[in-house]
């Protein structure tokens, strides 16, 4: 092990907030090296439209703003990898991190920035059509739909606030409820009961997505009566949860009953000193392309401080 490398600031996940981490880190002198994982870009490259990221007043296609961000970490000196981080040891200093399983790096502090991935349904017509009218996100692009007919699929109260939030600037929202009750609290579901514009379908399975180049129609079942139902829209949003990207530190960094990871109030520090994380990973609240950015940079800013104290 003695040719190990060693690293003053790993950034594990290449979102907004690992970007933006490797681009204050970078600035900061923190010599920060990047590893991209799986998905280089995270969540924003299977969107197509962002139009609600400052500093893009004609919108940005959600790849290409990646690699603007991942230019901008490069410029600034981060050191920008493709790999997957596959184990971590934060058991003693410096903190230890296995790379596509067969080499590894040392490291003194740790940003942790893999993100989340959302749930699917598993359709294949919800892959093709995938950012062409299918959506995981109805705040990022319930706004391309205005004043159409939609669809949303859940029954917690982040399907409820989409449902809601779609039934302002859509003319029509379907909610499919797969089964007879709702997970939400009850004021997300009165709200949503109230709510001349949404019908909500109890018992309701989608079957599949219809349309050839981008959404037309969706194909229900009653899962009751076993009756099917071909409902005219043009988007269908899926809000059956997230999943943090944090099976790698289950043992090691606390984390909430659904997986993500728990920092310290106004700060991005994990249980473990030296370790921090930010964007999806930690939070379950915001999940926007610019609040993941902003934590980022807050998770740099701790790291660097982290850094300059074991200096002196």
């Amino acid at each position: 092990m003695s040719d190990i490398e060693k690293v003053h600031c790993f950034i594990i996940g290449s979102g907004p907030a690992g970007y933006t981490a490797a681009i204050y880190a970078a600035r900061a002198g923190l010599n920060p090296v990047l590893y991209q994982g799986i998905q280089p870009g995270g969540q924003l490259t299977i969107t197509t439209d962002v139009e609600n990221y400052p500093g893009y007043p004609n919108g940005v296609m959600g790849p290409q703003m990646m690699v603007d961000f991942e230019q901008q970490a490069q410029r600034m000196g981060a050191d920008i990898r493709w790999g997957m981080v596959t184990k971590v040891d934060f058991s003693q200093r410096p903190f230890k991190v296995e790379i596509d399983e067969e080499k590894w790096i040392e490291a003194d502090a740790v940003i942790i920035a893999t993100g989340a991935s959302a749930k699917w349904l598993g359709m294949e017509s919800e892959e093709r059509l995938n950012g062409h009218g299918v959506s995981a996100c109805a705040v990022c692009d319930g706004f391309f739909f205005k004043n159409q007919e939609v669809a949303i699929v859940g029954a917690g109260d982040t399907a409820c606030e989409e449902a809601l939030y779609l039934s302002k600037i859509c003319s029509k929202v379907h909610m499919l409820v797969r089964r007879g009750e709702m997970r939400a609290s009850k004021v997300m579901q009165d709200r949503v009961l109230k709510t001349a514009n949404i019908q909500v379908y109890w018992n309701t399975d989608p079957v599949e997505v219809l349309g050839e180049h981008k959404v037309e129609a969706m194909k229900v079942r009653n899962n009751v009566t076993n009756e099917e139902t071909v409902v005219p829209l043009k988007a269908f949003f899926v809000a059956i949860g997230h999943k943090p990207n944090s099976d790698l530190f289950v043992g090691m960094l606390d984390m909430d009953e659904q997986g993500y990871l728990i920092t310290q109030p106004d700060s991005t520090k994990t249980n473990i000193e030296g370790v921090y994380a930010c964007g999806d990973v930690q939070d379950k609240i915001y999940r926007q392309a610019v609040s993941a950015a902003g934590s980022g940079c807050m998770a740099a800013l701790d790291a660097e401080r982290y850094l300059g104290a074991l200096e002196h």
